[in-house]
């Protein structure tokens, strides 16, 4: 006799993955203050990115970069909230890591000048 199998989709599982993400931003939100000024600028930037973008892939480049800054923000929110949590006292690798996760914020938002550069640039000259 077979077993019968479990469908990969599974709703409840979708929903429960849904409310972790949604209580990971309202964490981000209420405890970065990094997160909060570019969730602030992301706000202010998308809409204006999606209406100076001459194409379709323009507009969503210029959105899409801005996510990143966001993206990478989170994890660098979580990378300090593992490193605070094991201990607060001064320590190489802790500090290592969350140098690294910083320059990883840093360069996103210079893509996003960059990208944003390249694409807004040109047609003022």
């Amino acid at each position: 006799m077979t077993k019968p199998s479990k469908s990969v989709f599974n709703i409840a599982g979708v929903f429960r993955a849904l409310g972790y993400s949604m209580a990971g931003l309202k964490a981000a939100l209420v405890h970065e203050r990094a997160f909060r000024q570019e969730a602030v600028l992301f706000l202010i930037l998308a809409p204006l990115g999606a209406w100076l973008g001459g194409s379709w892939i323009e507009k969503t480049l210029l959105v899409a970069v801005l996510f990143v800054v966001l993206i990478v923000e989170l994890l660098n929110s979580a990378i300090e909230t593992v490193v605070d949590r094991i201990g607060t006292e001064q320590n190489e690798l802790s500090g290592r890591a969350k140098d690294i996760g910083s320059a990883a914020v840093f360069l996103s938002i210079t893509l996003v000048i960059l990208v944003w550069s390249w694409i807004l640039i040109p047609p003022l000259l």
